[in-house]
């Protein structure tokens, strides 16, 4: 597929789903269904390939000998226990026992672990934030600790308060935020994609 096809293809896309959210019609919603289905089927196939990958690589790297063949073995020992709880004669598929048992044992400690050294590491970028004196640094810092007052998990009807306005920080401000930077980058993917498909370019301006 031609670069020109497939940045149309995104535009349309993009387009139909916009429209679905801006204008209430069944038709049209029937079809933005369709078309959320199908990128969940693309994305479920992308992330099997990935997987797949992935399994080859490590396979490849025991095979001649090469990187970290402890770390190899873990990856393939991990996908083979995953799979085979889930694929099992019998067995539930994601919702099987053994599957619950493995998320619960392994990925979420895993995950915690990870987590724990995002927080110290967010804690020295932090420091050395406020160590350079910028202006926006020590505006994110604080919107940082803020946020984090916020969720702390107080009971009482301080920690009713605190949920409150978590919530509202999270729907107005930021969501503001989000929702303004998302139009932005539509806005510049549809102008790009027009420029790619009108064939203009940094000499024709």
């Amino acid at each position: 597929m031609r670069r020109p096809t497939l940045t149309a293809l995104v535009v349309i896309v993009g387009v139909l789903l916009l429209a679905d959210l801006l204008v209430v019609n069944e038709s049209l919603g029937q079809v933005a269904g369709v078309v959320v289905d199908a990128a969940i089927l693309v994305a479920a196939g992308a992330a099997l390939a990935a997987v797949a990958a992935l399994a080859t690589r490590r396979i490849t790297d025991l095979w001649r000998r090469r990187g970290d063949p402890v770390g190899a073995l873990l990856v393939l020992a991990g996908m083979a226990a995953m799979l085979g709880a889930g694929l099992r004669p019998g067995g539930d598929g994601a919702s099987d026992p053994a599957v619950g048992w493995l998320v619960a044992a392994l990925l979420i400690p895993i995950g915690a672990t990870l987590f724990g050294l995002l927080f110290v590491t967010t804690l020295a970028a932090a420091r050395r934030s406020l160590a350079t004196r910028s202006p926006s640094a020590t505006v994110l810092v604080v919107a940082a600790l803020v946020t984090l007052v916020l969720l702390l998990p107080i009971s009482g009807g301080v920690g009713e308060w605190l949920a409150g306005a978590a919530d509202w920080t999270l729907a107005v401000p930021i969501g503001a935020v989000f929702r303004g930077l998302l139009i932005g980058v539509g806005l510049l993917t549809a102008a790009f994609a027009a420029r790619t498909l009108l064939g203009i370019g940094a000499v024709d301006e």
